[in-house]
């Protein structure tokens, strides 16, 4: 796995996820939608600590910058 995602796209998705939990963990959100909010939001995280996102590879989407050799 290469990493295909910049410094700003996950910082975006920890933020998304953060915001998700503290919404969820104050029943803001609750029930399904929650729960589905939550996995998502924990997707976020762990793409965002891998540094590489699944749907970004078959398109071919690349938000960190080349390295130039």
């Amino acid at each position: 796995m290469k990493i295909n995602m910049g410094k700003a796209d996950r910082a975006i998705r920890i933020l998304v996820a953060a915001v998700i939990a503290v919404l969820y963990f104050t029943q803001t959100i609750s029930g399904t939608l929650g729960l589905v909010l939550l996995v998502l939001g924990g997707v976020f995280l762990l793409t965002s600590v891998m540094g590489f996102c699944p749907l970004y590879a078959p398109f071919g989407i690349r938000t960190c910058p080349a390295k130039n050799n």
